[in-house]
């Protein structure tokens, strides 16, 4: 069978793709300062030409696997809001999404060596800071659409909202990913679930923390 031949397009999309995947692997694994363009470049099976084709520098192949990543969250919270939901299958929705994410996240290695980075680079952390931002605002859109859907007035603006659960999730993944076994995924779950539940559609305490871990 003849091969398709790839246009000049789909064959630098092809090295870029390889180009991230390979980092994210290398940046999950050894770190960001501890892995090098040539590492990069190598893993993908490309020079070190290739890579400076694609990306101007390390940190601007990271901040790209950050976006990709943030964007494969969006389209997961896109699912929430297709249209004809009832309130209920909303509510589902946003609680299932939430509490899987500490599972589901493979890339949130990336997000805590992107923190490190920030803490110690002024320059990376200014534009680090910048896409935070935007995740926050992007949250908070989606907060504020959620309360117009179902008719429930927010107990907070939906900034504070988005900031809150962003820490709490963020907080929980950490906690799961470095202690497992202390910190289990039906733990994850419920605190996530419990967040929702009580603070952002208002409802009623359900069955107890004692009671849901069982």
């Amino acid at each position: 069978m003849k091969r398709t031949r790839l246009t000049r397009e789909q064959s630098r999309d092809q090295t870029r793709q390889r180009l991230l995947d390979s980092a994210q692997t290398l940046f999950m694994k050894k770190g960001f300062t501890a892995t090098s363009v040539e590492d990069i470049a190598e893993a993908a099976g490309y020079t070190r030409g290739a890579f400076y084709s694609n990306f101007g520098s390390k940190t601007e192949l990271f901040l790209e696997l950050l976006r990709r990543d943030h964007a494969e969250m969006q389209a997961g919270l896109d699912d929430i809001f297709v249209a004809g939901t009832t309130r209920e299958d909303m509510e589902a929705r946003v609680i299932a999404y939430y509490s899987r994410l500490p599972q589901d996240e493979k890339c949130f290695l990336l997000w805590i060596e992107a923190k490190l980075l920030a803490a110690r680079d002024a320059r990376f952390r200014t534009r680090f800071n910048a896409f935070r931002r935007e995740k926050l605002d992007q949250l908070a859109a989606y907060i504020r659409e959620f309360s117009a859907r179902v008719g429930t007035p927010l107990p907070l603006p939906a900034e504070v909202l988005a900031l809150g659960l962003m820490g709490l999730c963020e907080g929980i993944q950490f906690l799961h990913t470095v202690d497992p076994q202390s910190v289990t995924t039906t733990q994850t779950e419920v605190v996530l679930s419990e967040f929702f539940a009580r603070v952002v559609f208002q409802r009623g305490a359900g069955m107890s923390f004692e009671e849901a871990v069982q």
